[in-house]
């Protein structure tokens, strides 16, 4: 066979992806890392990486394939010495219906202790709001680097880390939303990735159905504590007017809690989204029931996830004196 002719390595994923409705199958767990391995090392063809990820797309992934990928993408992260952070906090679905009071959540947990890396990438869809765009509300700055980010950790507790940072090969697949038009398995893999290694990870999702798929894929991955819930607009935010199952791994043990809704109506949803609202909120200089309800329902679902509370009650009742406690000028501006 000559050499224009020799197939390329990668023809066997697709081929395994694409065979037809009854010559295809999910990748195994290694195959899914090999592929994702030699995406990562650059040796797929662009044509083969579009043709992946919509065949990945169509088919949804698997736990397993998921746990493939995110081993492959940890091998490229730098080496973790030691727990940098005790809390992996992912936000890649951006905000559209309410502000991302998420963030608060994240900072209620810092002032209190808990070092908090959240992860994300710059915007990738339209009318979204992105959290690395919400920081200089409250005079914070993204990680310009891995090493920036555990200086952050050390002197904040809380630190943001752009996907660009940590893995520019991720965060260029994100971005083909705009031309795929559709969301692909790194908007799903970027969420399991916990790139500082940290004992507990929260995540959110949208559709309900990658709720369990998240959660045995963080039991393949060895994830010691995780919780993923279906937030408000895909990211980790308890929308208060809903009740919200909570999908866990605790100690290779899968479990689920349903955390009932905080209201019985339900809200309108604001017709403008106005950023300022949330540093306003913080600094108690503008009041939303609906707001307050859901940083205090987010944080306590990542307080029990922590083990910092032994029931839903007790989870809740603290969140509400950190948020009643908290120190109103702490992001004042610089």
């Amino acid at each position: 066979m000559s050499t224009e002719n020799k197939e390329h390595p990668f023809a066997e994923t697709i081929r395994i992806l694409g065979k037809g409705k009854n010559g295809s199958r999910p990748l195994t767990q290694e195959e899914a890392y090999q592929a994702m391995r030699m995406i990562l090392a650059g040796e797929v063809e662009e044509i083969q990486l579009g043709a992946f990820l919509m065949l990945m797309r169509v088919k949804e992934e698997t736990p397993e394939e998921l746990a493939g990928f995110v081993l492959a993408v940890r091998e490229t992260l730098p080496k973790h010495r030691s727990q940098r952070a005790d809390l992996d906090w992912s936000s890649y679905a951006g905000k559209r219906r309410h502000l991302p009071w998420f963030i608060l959540s994240s900072l209620l947990l810092a002032e209190n202790g808990v070092k908090v890396l959240m992860h994300g990438s710059a915007p990738h869809s339209d009318n979204r709001l992105f959290v690395q765009d919400m920081l200089p509300l409250f005079s914070l700055a993204p990680a310009q680097s891995v090493t920036e980010a555990e200086s952050q950790l050390q002197n904040n507790n809380f630190a943001y880390l752009s996907l660009e940072q940590f893995c520019p090969a991720l965060n260029k697949m994100i971005h083909l939303r705009s031309l795929m038009g559709l969301r692909s398995p790194v908007h799903t893999l970027v969420r399991l990735i916990n790139p500082f290694n940290a004992p507990y990870s929260i995540q959110g999702i949208f559709h309900p159905s990658y709720r369990h798929v998240h959660q045995e894929a963080g039991l393949l991955l060895q994830q010691p504590n995780m919780a993923v819930l279906k937030g408000e607009g895909g990211e980790t935010e308890r929308n208060p007017d809903m009740q919200c199952l909570v999908q866990s791994v605790h100690n290779n043990e899968l479990s689920e809690e349903i955390w009932p809704a905080l209201f019985t109506r339900r809200h309108v949803k604001p017709e403008l989204l106005e950023p300022k609202q949330l540093i306003q909120l913080w600094r108690d200089e503008w009041q939303d029931e609906f707001a307050q309800a859901s940083i205090i329902g987010t944080t306590a679902v990542a307080l029990k996830l922590l083990g910092k509370a032994a029931s839903q009650a007790d989870a809740h009742d603290l969140a509400s004196q950190y948020w009643y406690k908290r120190n109103k000028n702490a992001y004042a501006p610089r």
